[in-house]
């Protein structure tokens, strides 16, 4: 059978018995005893046999398959899909996923999950104008992740930027730090928004609100990191965990010590935060907790829920070995 995927009669001949009980079996559907369960799925075992999945979809009006688009260039992004997997998994569907690449687009992402019969989609952090979004939910049920300004038709499920800005600048004034900066995000998705709240909350506390060009990646954290150096705060606050291990690579490149010169704070509480040689203090907006509560909410529209709502979960700051007391002036 080289060559050739093993089909229910092969199961069944091998068993010895019909097509229609090896059916009932992999069904798990009543009818066969469970001594021929037993013969039947062993027999399925040594010849490799899978059910076509494909097939069972086709036959039935329901695919109960949710589609995920996220950006290969964000490895926060992975760890969402991790979650909603599982998420997924518990509530009886499965995940089919579509990358956001350099060379392909969103909406080509999105035809794409719509072409495979996925019955709604959830968009992390999705670039789309409203307007795109909203025709996406004329057609099936669309969940925004990590993003809430998407219009009145299309869920939405977000971590609220403002009070996490609002968190770490605390925890690095409480550390006595007065000269902070922010290394925003440029172009990204909560970019503006995390820009924005840090202006205010240093403006509240009577001190000068400076911000940098930046970005999303280690190259742009680097970037930002070497422009620091003329002028050198006594703490810097990232758009993002791969923006704050950028900066931290330029500090280590000119000598500097975190946290003994200049504390640093990232945002997302990423494996990359994690990592034992890195141990980066961040705001976390705790991607299980953001995953699960996305697939739910997909799977509630599906399932009756006809109302969008928008739900935003607060974060919290992770306390780790990259942010210090303020030095000595």
């Amino acid at each position: 059978m080289a060559g050739k995927r093993p089909t229910l009669m092969d199961v069944a001949e091998a068993a010895g018995v019909s097509r229609a009980l090896v059916s009932i079996v992999m069904r798990n559907a009543p009818g066969a005893s469970e001594a021929t369960r037993a013969r039947v799925l062993e027999a399925a075992g040594n010849l490799g046999y899978r059910p076509d999945s494909r097939a069972r979809l086709l036959r039935s009006s329901r695919t109960r398959l949710l589609g995920v688009t996220f950006s290969t260039a964000q490895a926060f992004h992975a760890e969402i899909v991790e979650a909603a997997y599982a998420g997924a998994a518990h509530r009886g569907y499965d995940i089919a996923l579509s990358a956001v690449t350099g060379d392909r687009p969103e909406s080509q992402a999105v035809e794409s999950l719509l072409d495979l019969g996925c019955e709604a989609l959830i968009m992390i952090s999705p670039a789309l104008g409203q307007d795109e979004l909203e025709r996406c939910s004329a057609r099936l049920p669309v969940v925004s992740l990590l993003r809430d300004d998407v219009g009145p038709t299309v869920d939405s499920v977000s971590s609220d930027d403002l009070q996490g800005i609002r968190l770490a600048v605390d925890h690095l004034v409480s550390q006595g730090h007065r000269r902070i900066v922010h290394v925003h995000g440029g172009t990204a998705v909560s970019g503006s928004r995390r820009r924005e709240a840090f202006v205010q909350e240093m403006e509240s506390r009577g001190l000068e609100a400076r911000v940098v060009q930046g970005g999303a990646t280690e190259e742009d954290g680097m970037r930002a990191g070497q422009a620091l150096l003329d002028e050198l705060p006594t703490a810097v606050l990232a758009f993002n965990d791969r923006c704050a291990l950028g900066i931290r690579e330029s500090f280590r490149a000119a000598g500097l010590r975190v946290p003994e010169d200049v504390s640093l704070m990232g945002y997302d509480d990423s494996q990359f935060a994690r990592l034992s040689y890195v141990q980066l203090t961040s705001v976390s907006q705790d991607a299980p907790l953001l995953a699960r509560a996305a697939v739910d909410r997909a799977i509630d529209r599906l399932e009756g829920a006809a109302t969008p709502t928008h739900a935003v979960r607060t974060p919290h700051v992770v306390l780790r070995r990259t942010t210090g007391p303020a030095p000595a002036q």
